[in-house]
């Protein structure tokens, strides 16, 4: 896999911070105001709901959110860098996340597979307030050396990310999952 050049380290947070700001525009103006009904009909191929979608959102939110804000709150190093170099397993991790990366569908691990009756609403609002929380900790991160301080994986508590990879997988992962819920909406174009 080709190694992710050294950036800027705010830019890279501007750009994440960007992204994040979109993804909760799209929550509020797309998908909060839909009917129940619409949010939880499953895909037409069988996959997740909107809801589905989003709720497994949540479940990774649930679990990276506390440990950045642990990150934020405890750096390993008082000495902010400038650029920002992603590491082999992060970079890895986030273009395997990235949407158009591959054609590959990837078995989400067991707990982070969403139940089929949910709480529609109670779900997009958690959504919501994960972003808000997430663009607050991107702004928080600018003060803070985003290349020693590490997260914990969500799969293994033993491999650490840094905290710059920890936000680009994140974000990739959030920016794939809303594609798919998207992809609900979209109306066929019929044949003549």
């Amino acid at each position: 896999m080709k190694q992710m050049k050294a950036i800027s380290k705010l830019e890279l947070l501007s750009t994440l911070e960007r992204e994040t700001e979109k993804h909760l525009t799209e929550a509020v103006r797309i998908f909060q105001n839909l009917p129940e009904q619409t949010l939880l009909k499953p895909a037409s191929n069988g996959g997740w709901s909107i809801a589905q979608c989003l709720a497994h959102l949540n479940s990774y939110g649930k679990f990276y959110l506390p440990a950045i804000a642990y990150a934020l709150d405890h750096p390993a190093s008082n000495a902010s860098t400038e650029s920002f170099k992603s590491g082999w397993l992060g970079n890895y991790f986030t273009k395997m996340m990235q949407p158009g990366s591959s054609g590959t569908k990837y078995k989400s691990p067991k707990d982070h597979v969403p139940v089929a009756d949910l709480d529609a609403r109670a779900v997009i609002a958690e959504f919501i307030e994960q972003q808000e929380q997430l663009i607050m900790y991107l702004r928080k991160a600018k003060a803070v050396n985003i290349n020693a301080t590490r997260v914990p994986i969500s799969i293994s508590k033993w491999v650490r990310l840094k905290l710059g990879d920890t936000f680009r997988f994140l974000t990739a992962h959030n920016e794939r999952h809303l594609l798919q819920a998207k992809k609900h909406l979209e109306v066929p174009v019929a044949t003549p």
